[in-house]
């Protein structure tokens, strides 16, 4: 009886642990680095759009940490040298889409342009997938907890 009990809880326990692992991830951003198809529009949109000031091979503009005479910071790296994968994927979507002023905090001088009229919110979160899908496994995965912390948390 105890072993048959044992058996049943295992097997419980091992369909739920299987479930969690294949199951949907009901929070999978619209930004995924796993989507070949997806990644593959970015970067055409990315090297349309973004590669002149943020760098063909994601790279940064020289110097992007050395503020510009009028405050702003040149286009930082997108590649795991930079700062981008600090951001969730919300904000690096308003970021894109509203501009680097209106989505930092009051104040932060920023030469980014908003793309709102410009690129469609699908081809913003391609070039997102694109971005992302140039990082080390450590740093998206890294990045991706605090976008799902930040969605639970909102």
């Amino acid at each position: 009886m105890i072993w048959a009990v044992a058996v049943l809880g295992g097997v419980t326990l091992a369909g739920i642990a299987a479930w969690t692992l294949l199951a949907p991830d009901e929070g999978a951003s619209p930004a995924d680095p796993g989507d070949a198809v997806l990644v593959a529009s970015g970067a055409a949109v990315y090297a349309a759009q973004c590669g002149e000031c943020h760098g063909e091979r994601l790279e940064g503009a020289p110097d992007w940490r050395r503020r510009n005479q009028d405050g702003s910071l040149p286009a930082p790296p997108h590649d795991e040298s930079g700062h981008t994968w600090h951001h969730t994927d919300q904000q690096l979507f308003d970021m894109v889409k509203r501009g680097g002023a209106a989505a930092a905090p009051p104040g932060f001088a920023s030469n980014m342009p908003g793309y709102d009229g410009v690129l469609a919110d699908a081809d913003i979160w391609a070039v997102l997938a694109f971005i992302k899908s140039s990082w080390p496994e450590d740093i998206r995965r890294r990045q991706a907890t605090a976008t799902r912390r930040r969605a639970a948390e909102n």
